[in-house]
C-alpha cells in the first residue's frame, strides 16, 4: 500500500512534469513551432463591369475595352512574378498602376485603395511599369514611308493643311525631384517635372516620345537635340512635315524635314 503522503507526492510530480511539459513545448524553438497562416488572397476591389463608362475614362485614364485588352496582354509577363497561387492577380496590379499614373496620387494611397502595402504596391509598380516597356514599341511607332499618303490625307481632313505627318509638342510631367538636382527639374511654372516631347497623329495616336529631359530644359533645346530630327531628315524628300507651337513667340511653326524651323 502506497500511502496518502506519497499518493500526493506522487499527483504532484505528475502534475509538475505534465506543467514542465506544455511549458518546453511552448518555448521551442521558434523553427518547430508549426504556424498555421492564411495566405492573403487580392481580389479586384473594383468590378468594371458595373462601372460606367465615363467613370473608368476619369479614374484610369482608359476606357474599359483598352483596360481589358491591356490586362490581357501584360497578364504573361505580370503572372511569371506571382510565385503562390493566391499572388496579386494582373488585373489588381494593372487597376492600381493605372490609378496611380491617372491620379498622380501618393504610392500609400494608391495602396490602400488597392488593398496592399506601400512597398507591396512599389514592387507592382515597378513590375507593371516594365512590362509596359516591353509592348511599348507595338504601340508607339512612326509613320514609315508606305504610311505617309494615308497620314498626310488624315491631317488634310482634319484642318486642310497640306504635307503634316505628325503635330508636335511638349508637356510637363510632375514628379518629386531627385535631391542632388532639384533644380534642374523645377520647370517655368515653379514646380518640378520632367518635360516631355511628343508627336501624334491626326487621330491623336501617339507616334514618338522623348521623355529624357528634366523640367527646366527648353522645348527648342529637347527638338534639337531628339531624334526627330534624323528621322525628318530621312523622309526629306518626301517633303512632309511637323506642325506645333512656335518655340520662340509666334503662333505656329513648321518644322521641315531638314530641321530647319519655319513661322507659318
Amino acid at each position: 500500500m502506497i500511502c496518502v503522503r506519497c499518493k500526493l507526492c506522487l499527483r504532484t510530480s505528475e502534475l509538475f512534469d505534465s506543467v514542465l511539459a506544455v511549458a518546453l513545448h511552448r518555448h521551442r524553438p521558434l523553427g518547430h513551432v508549426r504556424r498555421w497562416r492564411h495566405p492573403p488572397v487580392y481580389k479586384p476591389l473594383v468590378d468594371l463591369s458595373t462601372m460606367e463608362e465615363r467613370h473608368v475614362i476619369i479614374t484610369y485614364r482608359l476606357d474599359r475595352a483598352t483596360i481589358q485588352e491591356l490586362c490581357a496582354q501584360l497578364e504573361p509577363d505580370l503572372m511569371s512574378a506571382i510565385r503562390h497561387p493566391t499572388g496579386i492577380p494582373p488585373q489588381v496590379q494593372v487597376l492600381s498602376v493605372l490609378h496611380f499614373l491617372a491620379s498622380g496620387s501618393f504610392q500609400t494611397t494608391v495602396a490602400i485603395a488597392s488593398g496592399m502595402s506601400q512597398p507591396m504596391f512599389s514592387n507592382v509598380l515597378s513590375r507593371v511599369l516594365s512590362a509596359l516597356l516591353k509592348h511599348m514599341r507595338s504601340y508607339i511607332v512612326f509613320p514609315q514611308v508606305e504610311d505617309l499618303p494615308t497620314v498626310k490625307g488624315d491631317f488634310y481632313a482634319l484642318g486642310h493643311i497640306p504635307s503634316i505627318i505628325g503635330a508636335i509638342d511638349g508637356t510637363h510631367v510632375a514628379l518629386v525631384p531627385p535631391g542632388r538636382s532639384e533644380q534642374v527639374y523645377r520647370n517655368r511654372k515653379s514646380y518640378h517635372s520632367m518635360n516631355v516631347q511628343m508627336v501624334c497623329l491626326a487621330d491623336q495616336y501617339i507616334s514618338h516620345v522623348n521623355a529624357k529631359f528634366p523640367g527646366s530644359v527648353h522645348d527648342a533645346y529637347i527638338l534639337r537635340n531628339s531624334s526627330m530630327l534624323y528621322v525628318m531628315g530621312q523622309l526629306q524628300r518626301h517633303r512632309v512635315w511637323l506642325l506645333g507651337e512656335h518655340l520662340e513667340g509666334s503662333q505656329w511653326e513648321w518644322v521641315s524635314g531638314s530641321g530647319d524651323i519655319t513661322p507659318g
